[in-house]
């Protein structure tokens, strides 16, 4: 079987979608252009030159990678496709460069044998739209719209919190945004953010950075409210207070993905205000 690997462009955007919906999973528009923008995307193609696979690595400066939205039209797994996409992302950085994924069930076999190894876990939390809404009458002053001048302190607290710069990839995330929010202290320094994505199934609510589990809660209940469909947040590691939260207003675990690195043995040191990540294909 003759299979063509090549890099996707935005061409390639409704080949992807098509790709994600075999699967099962719902990427748009808008979440692959996002991920295009942001890194890049490798895929095969078949005799007939239709996408039949695809995989995307997002570099974060020249430390940290990466790798996610690796996807297999059901018609063509376990002919190692999977494993091909993933190792052509990993040549494309460097073997110095720590590189992290959060795996399915399905996908995390073949991680292990490529030389990931688990070093952690995301809860993801979606609420439906049949549950009990939390309402929050008086939204806290300190929570209001990002503008164009907050940027370079929300990439700087990003840095502290996820570990690594990520100015590229948030500055395409923002554009995407249905929401995006800042936290300021008293004396106006930016103290926290989070944005609002919303795709044909969720709402999703992430990058969620704050000083405190109290502020996270705030700045889910400012992006989540009046939303009458699915809210999803995933949460790292680290915030057992903040799921028993989300327990109490109505969301449901769902899964629990392993996050898994390679050329090291940890994940960048963090500062522990990261409450939500973004999406599982950008870490």
């Amino acid at each position: 079987m003759d299979m063509k690997m090549d890099v996707l462009t935005n061409d390639d955007i409704r080949g992807i979608i098509m790709l994600s919906a075999s699967v099962g999973w719902d990427y748009d528009e808008h979440e692959v252009s996002t991920v295009m923008a942001s890194g890049k995307v490798i895929g095969h193609r078949n005799e007939q030159g239709h996408l039949v696979s695809c995989g995307a690595v997002i570099p974060y400066g020249d430390r940290l990678a990466s790798i996610g939205m690796i996807i297999v039209h059901p018609a063509y797994q376990g002919k190692g496709l999977g494993r091909e996409v993933t190792e052509s992302c990993l040549q494309s950085i460097s073997t110095s460069t720590t590189v992290m994924l959060i795996a399915t069930a399905e996908g995390k076999p073949m991680y292990e044998g490529m030389g990931f190894q688990v070093v952690e876990s995301v809860h993801k939390y979606i609420r439906n739209k049949d549950s009990s809404r939390h309402s929050n009458e008086k939204l806290e002053k300190r929570i209001v719209p990002m503008k164009a001048e907050d940027m370079a302190q929300v990439i700087e607290i990003d840095k502290g919190a996820f570990g690594e710069n990520r100015a590229t990839f948030l500055k395409n995330r923002i554009k995407q945004a249905k929401e995006a929010v800042v936290v300021k202290s008293e004396d106006g320094k930016i103290i926290g953010y989070s944005l609002s994505i919303l795709g044909p199934v969720n709402l999703i609510i992430g990058p969620i950075v704050a000083p405190s589990k109290e502020w996270a809660t705030r700045l889910i209940d400012r992006l989540a409210l009046n939303h009458h469909g699915n809210v999803r947040i995933d949460v790292p590691k680290g915030h057992p207070e903040l799921m028993v939260y989300l327990e109490r207003v109505g969301f449901e675990k769902v899964s629990e993905p392993p996050v898994m690195v390679k050329n090291t043995t940890k994940l960048p040191k963090r500062n522990h205000t990261l409450f939500g990540i973004a999406a599982q294909v950008f870490g």
